[in-house]
């Protein structure tokens, strides 16, 4: 057993887990925030994603020791009380989700797709950039149109602060 000491969507936490435990596991089993899915524990769809330090990792390969110090966000951490964070709001303007399970990893994946790319995207980045996630319900196109709207929101948010 160690204790993993970190901060999860603002909150410091200490949990004692086994070594083997991965970090999706501590999230969903521990600490209860079931927003991360389990897809397919080979790192292949995304459905995972969770942001470390400001990076989108799959929690579903990475062990929680190798997450001790870090800062983690999940699904459940970023909207600001009851207004949705800008991606989550272009997911659901341009319906960007049918069955919802990779939702969440998609949301996360593409919220670190546009601070990487500063908001400077087109179809063909996006498209290319969501290869590591897997949905099996949409065929991707509103969720490319939902990432770009939700570009230019974060932008805008982003002027606004």
């Amino acid at each position: 057993m160690s204790t993993v000491k970190l901060t999860v969507n603002g909150k410091a936490v200490a949990v004692d887990v086994e070594d083997r435990t991965l970090l999706v596991q501590l999230l969903r089993d521990h600490l209860n925030l079931t927003g991360t899915h389990v897809g397919c524990d080979t790192s292949q769809c995304g459905a995972c994603v969770v942001h470390m330090d400001g990076r989108a990792v799959k929690s579903c390969t990475m062990l929680a020791g190798q997450a001790d110090g870090a800062s983690i966000t999940t699904i459940e951490g970023i909207a600001k009380g009851d207004e949705l964070h800008p991606m989550q709001a272009a997911f659901r303007d341009n319906h960007g989700l049918q069955c919802g399970y990779c939702t969440p990893g998609m949301i996360m994946s593409a919220i670190d797709i546009v601070h990487r790319h500063g908001g400077q995207l087109d179809e063909a980045t996006v498209r290319h950039e969501l290869e590591g996630n897997i949905c099996r319900c949409t065929g991707y196109h509103n969720i490319v149109k939902a990432v770009l709207d939700a570009a230019g929101r974060m932008k805008v948010a982003q002027a606004a602060e």
